[in-house]
């Protein structure tokens, strides 16, 4: 297949390199970052300089921020999109504005499918992210074997915008963790608890987690950018969930709470870190 990629940032760049590894073609359009357009440039991919040149692709790779640039993204394509094709989302949109966009393409001809991800760039580069998806089960069947070059673990959720809530419910749990590490380890630092000594005890017990390890083990030595995923992201990803539990009845003071941590933090000017700077005294104001 021809897979066209918008987004070749730290995810979009190694799962675009997988599928170069598994023969796929790959048209790529200019980013603000060259050295990872480049390097797929290198690798085989063709870069293409407007979205005309990308829409000759059969599948469409989404890998961007939120769901309005999905939106004004898909606008732009859609004067150069031909009946058949594929457009793949892969960033956490918001499920509504999900099922609007698939039923607008369904009247082009075009099967849209969520594909958010779990994992992070290290995965995507190894090829071993996980897919929750939503999609038409025939749109799935198309899908799936392109899938299976950048993920090892590929579920099937539904129909378009069910990946995306399941996503959406799987980084609720996440930013929550995020939010309690911070706060924890904060509480341990004002009570003098030696952190080293808190953390590897830790690992022990049933605190023990990915997110722990990412968080700490590198704040140990001084690095607050061991958990690789933006505040401002992680917000908009709980902002999404709000509104979501809210719809299904499912909202809660808790809900409430992580939501302000990740807010604060981007309110006084810390949307650009990684969220394990929650960790990082200088901006212990925020929890």
């Amino acid at each position: 297949m021809q897979v066209g990629l918008i987004g070749a940032g730290m995810m979009g760049h190694g799962m675009a390199a997988n599928l170069l590894k598994h023969g796929h073609g790959v048209n790529v359009i200019a980013h603000r970052n060259r050295a990872p357009v480049d390097d797929l440039v290198r690798q085989g991919a063709r870069e293409v300089k407007d979205l005309a040149g990308l829409a000759v692709s059969d599948v469409i790779l989404l890998c961007v921020t939120t769901s309005k640039v999905v939106e004004d993204t898909i606008a732009g394509l859609k004067p150069h999109l031909r009946p058949g094709q594929i457009i793949l989302d892969s960033g956490t949109s918001e499920p509504g504005a999900t099922k609007r966009l698939a039923h607008e393409l369904s009247a082009l001809g075009v099967d849209y499918a969520d594909i958010p991800l779990t994992g992070g760039p290290e995965q995507a580069g190894l090829g071993v992210l996980g897919v929750l998806c939503g999609a038409s089960a025939k749109t799935f069947d198309r899908i799936y074997p392109l899938l299976l070059c950048f993920a090892s673990t590929v579920k099937h959720f539904g129909p378009p915008g069910s990946g995306h809530t399941a996503k959406l419910i799987s980084n609720y749990l996440v930013t929550g963790m995020v939010a309690l590490v911070s706060e924890a380890f904060g509480a341990a630092r004002t009570a003098q608890i030696d952190w080293k000594d808190l953390y590897e005890v830790m690992q022990n017990g049933s605190g023990n987690s990915g997110v722990l390890r990412k968080m700490v083990e590198p704040a140990l030595k001084g690095d607050f950018d061991g958990y690789r995923f933006a505040i401002a992201n992680a917000a908009k990803d709980i902002g999404y969930y709000a509104d979501l539990a809210e719809k299904l009845g499912c909202s809660s003071r808790l809900t409430e709470s992580v939501a302000e941590i990740f807010k604060a933090a981007v309110d006084t000017g810390h949307g650009g870190r990684n969220v394990s700077h929650l960790l990082d005294p200088a901006i212990d104001d925020v929890t």
